[in-house]
């Protein structure tokens, strides 16, 4: 084998496998993030759609449920319902029961006055399955019943009776158990799709909400990518076959030459004249196009793998105007960041709701171990007063019994102070910082600022304001080793300020372990 023949083969077996590798690697690391973005953009359009659904059946049946009239707006011969439909209140698929397999959500209430039915009209959920924001061309939302049946109109299948459709049972049966289902299958029309779902969250209403897209609509990009792919892998091939023939012509015609020299020598002849042939030419850049190409997909999928991460600050540069795959990542962004701050209010509310809920409980037990246990205690002192006659048992009874209101006192100022309902913030934390400094050697200041009339404290911002005092006092006098504690409270007319200050021992933020 000639050295041109086996440099040629290097060289081109060489670039052939770097090309081959970077290509299939690029595409299919391309390929699973988009499939992992679909399915994430299905689930935001179903998780939309589900509660859109959800909320217009629950304020439907809040009118239903406040309505005074019993008209009924159905027809018995057209919906055949069993007695126990009719004897359970709430909302139920009436579907199976119709006689034309029609789809028919309907309210049942049982009163006084007899049973109230009412269908509910299916265009109201036919209008918000049918908006095809972020669907594409293929896309589509449908409801399925428990019987693995639709209950919505097919928009491929306009004239179907939806109910005689169906879909595979393993996916919905995952559903109705409470899981999201998120995967490729084949829908009921036998084509493969990416597809979501869940359960309709309503009692009694055993439906589940599937969004889905064709494959071939959502992959119809990676087709063009891979077929430019291998367009350019060739071309590029071909450049680098001429260029290594170029290349071996430059590294061969040096050692001919030699070989010719060498050729006369071993003839005898060593006055030859022949000089060597010295090229020198730099080696051109071979993959510059792939290169720009791997560039441009690396950001695509940093871009995309943020996102997944959920790091939604991340910034993608559009290469050009027509970068329509840039436009869909930076949409769906959006679309992720509208869903997660609607997912952050919904948890603050939560949490300020558990909040008022815990303050309200509080109130409670010291509602009622104030004016339940603190007047059978006060009437047992009456008691040992007036009908106990050993002196030594009595006093030692009535102290028994006053210790036990003292402490009942105490327990109940700390759920739940009365002063602050009936004399506001100052006074209250006035008398807590007064009983604390009984029981502690601490200095601890307290300036009361707020307007003893006409306040503009509200009994929420009270409550706070006391908590919070009486977390920072509890930390300084347990923890801070504090000897002296300075405590002003002064109330603006638009705002309200708290200062806290102590000469604690502080501590290192970098190993202290968080509490509540």
């Amino acid at each position: 084998m000639s050295i041109r023949t086996l440099i040629l083969i290097i060289i081109n077996s060489l670039i052939a496998f770097v090309i081959v590798v970077l290509a299939f690697s690029s595409y299919k690391e391309f390929s699973n993030v988009l499939n992992d973005r679909i399915l994430q953009q299905l689930n935001s359009i179903k998780t939309l759609k589900k509660n859109q659904i959800e909320h217009l059946i629950k304020s439907e049946w809040e009118k239903f449920e406040t309505s005074e009239f019993y008209t009924q707006n159905w027809d018995s011969a057209l919906v055949k319902l069993p007695d126990s439909i009719k004897k359970t209140n709430g909302i139920h698929d009436f579907t199976p029961y119709q006689v034309n397999k029609k789809t028919t959500i309907g309210f049942v209430l049982n009163t006084k006055r007899g049973t109230k039915i009412k269908i509910l009209d299916y265009n109201k959920i036919k209008k918000i399955l049918f908006e095809r924001t972020g669907m594409g061309n293929s896309g589509e939302s449908y409801l399925v019943g428990e019987d693995c049946r639709l209950r919505s109109q097919s928009r491929f299948y306009p004239s179907t009776i939806p109910y005689t459709l169906s879909v595979k049972a393993e996916n919905i049966a995952n559903a109705f158990k409470g899981k999201n289902v998120a995967t490729i299958r084949k829908d009921y029309r036998g084509i493969e799709v990416y597809s979501v779902g869940s359960r309709i969250a309503i009692p009694n209403l055993k439906m589940v909400i599937l969004s889905e897209i064709d494959v071939d609509e959502v992959t119809m990009p990676l087709k063009k990518l891979r077929e430019r792919l291998a367009g350019l892998t060739f071309a590029i091939f071909l450049l680098a076959v001429m260029l290594s023939l170029f290349l071996t012509r430059i590294i061969t015609n040096p050692i001919k030459n030699m070989q010719k020299s060498l050729k006369i020598m071993a003839q005898g002849d060593y006055n030859q004249t022949n000089e060597f042939i010295k090229n020198s030419n730099e080696i051109k850049e071979m993959f510059e196009a792939l290169a720009h190409l791997k560039t441009s997909l690396q950001g695509v999928v940093k871009f995309s793998d943020d996102m997944g991460k959920m790091n939604l600050n991340t910034e993608y540069q559009l290469k050009s105007p027509n970068d329509l795959l840039g436009k869909s990542l930076l949409a769906m962004r959006d679309k992720l960041i509208e869903f997660r701050n609607n997912e952050e209010n919904t948890r603050i509310l939560s949490k300020r709701m558990l909040v008022n809920g815990m303050e309200n409980e509080r109130r409670r037990l010291s509602r009622e171990l104030h004016d339940g246990i603190g007047p059978y205690l006060t009437s047992l002192k009456y008691y040992i007063e007036n009908k106990v006659e050993n002196e030594t048992m009595k006093k030692e009874m009535k102290k028994i019994v006053d210790d036990t209101i003292a402490e009942i006192r105490l327990m109940s100022n700390a759920l739940m102070p009365a002063s602050i309902d009936d004399f506001g913030i100052g006074v209250t934390l006035t008398n807590f910082i007064e009983n604390i400094k009984k029981s502690t050697t601490v200095s601890i200041v307290y300036e009361d600022l707020t307007k003893q009339e006409n306040s503009n404290i509200t009994n929420l911002q009270a409550i706070n304001l006391f908590r919070i005092s009486q977390e920072l006092i509890n930390n300084s006098l347990k923890h801070a080793q504090a000897k002296n504690i300075r405590i002003t409270l002064p109330e603006f007319d638009e705002f309200i300020s708290l200062f806290y200050f102590d000469d604690g021992i502080g501590f290192d933020t970098n190993s202290i372990k968080l509490g509540s």
